[in-house]
């Protein structure tokens, strides 16, 4: 087969770095995508810094993937921490570590390293297509896109797909993909918001005063794990960094139960006898609110999420109040909708993909990035597996066009 053409639907992280491998090794590549411009999820991952991946040991990260561990830990030993760290400062975007172990780039912005990544890809011969939405194959098994009110088929000798999720879905990725691939008899986990924020009933008292303020220097627990984050107070509920630890466990508990009961701990940092002696040394005649605001420094979000959990009239005796602090029962009653979640769980299942990514029902059709079935949590997680998933497919295409010359 003399120059193949290979087509890499989706230019996101997946999709590009596929791209990238692929026209290193003299390919013809093209890229389609269905927004005016690539990489719009990335460059929105980006605002708040590029969290580009992890500095943890091997064996830990690769468990953070839950039950896709398996599957993942070979893709990731070929492309993991290291070798993205690598290749980003192979794009001139130097890295560093942060104190929690997280790695980005100095620049923390995504802006400059897809520019310098789009340069290289063009450089290498990569084609961009934009606004070309993909709607499957026609009766030749020519990839068929809609541009612009038309219908447009385009013949490949092999086939990326890095569609991504379902989250943002004014970014790009809208899971439309799943109805394709089903009619093909693909087995598709159904997609499910992760990393994603959680519908409480407050009050109307709370929502409209307290929305948009954050609870700081708490902890979070739920099914047996604590975590120490931030939270943010929305109109529908909580969200934050702290929420999306657990975020996994709480939506599959409701999904069975109905509901979770998520616990914060306003002062972790302090046990229950030293908040009540604090409590109790405050003077007489005083305000609730002063006590709890002077004596343990709770902001008023604190305060009225205490009023929200235990009721208006709180505890007057400092060791049950204490018990109140240390444990705010909150009642969450389902995840916010996936187009507001950070990512998606759920995919292509792998028992339908082979050992190179290929979908066993369609010879020359490979997927890579969000689009399989596997999960992670914030942190690099995310984009170290969309990038290694990209390498893999890529490599894949390139053994399996080998194999057919």
């Amino acid at each position: 087969m003399e120059n193949p053409c290979v087509a890499v639907i989706g230019a996101g992280p997946a999709g590009l770095m596929a791209a990238e491998i692929l026209s290193a090794q003299g390919l013809k590549v093209t890229v389609y995508d269905r927004m005016p411009s690539p990489g719009r999820k990335f460059l929105m991952a980006g605002r708040g810094g590029l969290n580009l991946t992890h500095s943890e040991d091997s064996e830990s990260f690769v468990s953070r993937y839950g039950a896709a561990a398996p599957q993942l830990a070979p893709i990731l030993a070929a492309f993991g921490p290291k070798a993205l760290i690598a290749w980003a400062e192979g794009l001139g975007q130097k890295t560093f570590v942060g104190s929690s172990g997280r790695v980005f780039p100095k620049a923390m912005k995504a802006s400059p390293l897809l520019r310098a990544w789009l340069i290289r890809l063009a450089a290498q011969g990569v084609e961009l297509f934009t606004r070309h939405e993909w709607q499957g194959w026609d009766e030749d098994g020519r990839l068929q896109f809609g541009v612009q009110g038309t219908s447009v088929s385009v013949r490949a000798d092999a086939t990326i797909l890095a569609l991504g999720g379902a989250s943002w879905p004014r970014l790009g990725s809208n899971g439309a993909w799943t109805s394709i691939l089903k009619r093909h008899g693909i087995a598709i986990t159904p997609l499910r918001p992760a990393n994603c924020g959680f519908m409480l009933d407050w009050s109307e008292h709370f929502r409209s005063t307290f929305a948009g303020q954050p609870l700081k220097g708490i902890a979070l627990s739920f099914a047996g794990r604590s975590v120490r984050a931030e939270a943010m107070v929305t109109t529908y509920g909580l969200e934050g960094g702290g929420i999306y630890a657990l975020s996994a466990a709480l939506r599959d508990a409701i999904a069975v139960h109905g509901s979770a009961t998520l616990a914060i701990d306003l002062r972790p940092d302090l046990s229950l006898a030293e908040i009540a002696a604090k409590l109790a040394a405050t003077k007489h005649g005083q305000s609730q609110s002063n006590i709890l605001r002077k004596a343990l420094h709770l902001a008023p979000v604190a305060v009225n999420l205490l009023r929200e959990a235990h009721g208006v009239h709180l505890p007057k005796e400092p060791e049950a109040l204490a018990r109140c602090v240390k444990s705010v029962p909150l009642k969450v009653n389902a995840p916010a909708p996936i187009e507001r979640a950070i990512s998606t769980a759920g995919g292509i299942a792998f028992s339908e993909l082979d050992e190179n990514l290929m979908l066993r029902a369609i010879p020359g059709v490979f997927a890579a990035g969000e689009m399989l079935d596997w999960e992670a949590p914030t942190g690099g997680y995310l984009l170290t597996a969309c990038f290694a998933t990209g390498v893999a497919a890529a490599k894949g295409v390139i053994q399996s066009l080998a194999r057919s010359t």
